[in-house]
């Protein structure tokens, strides 16, 4: 049976909530970098790599909101402060000089290491019968890896 937020234990719960906002670290870091990145494209591709860093981090940001409320839905403190997202994150800010190509190449790593920390979350929240979270992470992991592959295309 699945379980609500309130039926899992205290020691799921804080398990859970850690690896909620480790997603909710990258996101941040990935939602800046994307809007870094947006504001400083130049280059024949301007237009539309200009178009979709926007897309990126209008996603990204209510994605922060969505992982936030999911945390404290099961009873932790969502982490806020950015010196903790930027030391816990597996995602660098990118270089506001970078040649559009190199953004590309970043952001797409950021999306497949969100991606790979999600799929990390799904089979956590699995374990514990949390099928909120679970879906939140398989359906979060669906849109990262979109967008590493639309990323990836315009590589090739």
């Amino acid at each position: 049976m699945a379980q609500t937020a309130s039926d899992l234990s205290a020691d799921a719960s804080v398990e859970i909530a850690a690896a909620l906002n480790q997603a909710l670290a990258e996101t941040v870091v990935t939602t800046m970098l994307a809007q870094n990145f947006h504001w400083n494209v130049t280059g024949m591709s301007f237009g539309p790599l200009h178009e979709l860093f926007q897309t990126i981090y209008e996603d990204h940001f209510t994605a922060q909101d969505d992982l936030a409320e999911r945390v404290r839905a099961i009873g932790v403190t969502a982490e806020g402060k950015l010196a903790v997202h930027l030391e816990r994150s597996k995602v660098a800010e990118g270089d506001t000089n970078a040649e559009d190509r190199e953004m590309i190449r970043h952001l797409a790593e950021a999306q497949e290491t969100i991606g790979a920390t999600l799929a990390g979350l799904s089979e956590l929240a699995a374990k514990h019968g949390d099928v909120r979270t679970e879906d939140l992470a398989i359906e979060r992991g669906r849109i990262h890896d979109k967008f590493a592959w639309m990323l990836r295309a315009h590589l090739r």
